[in-house]
């Protein structure tokens, strides 16, 4: 889990950093500002989710189901909550139903904000 958990913390910010390259120089050409803001919270999003990962991936050591699910939660939270953004800043101009959409970027920080919740109280419960 250790391994898994770096893994997508690096993915993560390699992503992030190419959608944000993208979205600085290519997709302000075509996308309006108001979705272009919106992409690029999906993309600073992402990138706090990979420096979690990678913080928690070299602190955890993966011994308990807390500490599992803190990392599920986070890499599962942030890949709904970032590629719904992206698919929604998108949706104009590839004919994406954002009612369908939608609902998915609320669910995505619901489990962000558990994960986090979830290090607080394995913080608190361990007195780290």
């Amino acid at each position: 889990m250790k391994t898994f958990t770096l893994i997508f913390g690096a993915v993560y910010g390699l992503i992030s950093v190419i959608l944000g390259a993208f979205g600085a120089h290519l997709f302000k050409k075509f996308l309006t500002m108001e979705k272009l803001q919106s992409f690029e919270t999906g993309v600073r999003y992402q990138m706090y989710a990979a420096f979690f990962l990678l913080i928690i991936g070299f602190f955890l050591k993966f011994e308990t189901g807390t500490e599992k699910w803190i990392s599920i939660l986070m890499i599962a939270g942030t890949f709904l909550f970032s590629v719904s953004i992206y698919l929604l800043a998108f949706s104009e101009n590839a004919n994406l139903p954002t009612k369908a959409i939608g609902p998915i970027t609320p669910l995505g920080g619901l489990l962000m904000i558990i994960s986090w919740g979830m290090l607080i109280y394995f913080f608190a419960k361990n007195r780290v």
